[in-house]
């Protein structure tokens, strides 16, 4: 173990880092994805497709789970400075 590095601390960064910087776009991109379903191939489905009360579950869903994620984030935020 090095006394200049502290791996144990270290790893948590990468760890949040990765879930705040690529996870929480990845989710909120989900919702948008939900709420704009891709149209069916020889379907019965004439232009846009809509994306249905599951669709907008889902979609609320990841939404709030970004915006708790950025509520969250600012509360840490202010309590610890």
């Amino acid at each position: 173990m090095n006394s200049w590095i502290n791996l144990n601390a270290l790893w948590k960064i990468l760890v949040v880092g990765l879930l705040t910087g690529a996870g929480l776009p990845a989710l909120f991109a989900v919702g948008l994805r939900t709420l704009n379903p891709p149209p069916r191939v020889g379907g019965a489905t004439v232009g846009r497709p809509t994306a249905g009360p599951v669709g907008y579950a889902v979609a609320g869903l990841c939404f709030a789970a970004v915006l708790a994620a950025i509520g969250w984030g600012i509360s840490v935020i202010v309590n610890h400075s």
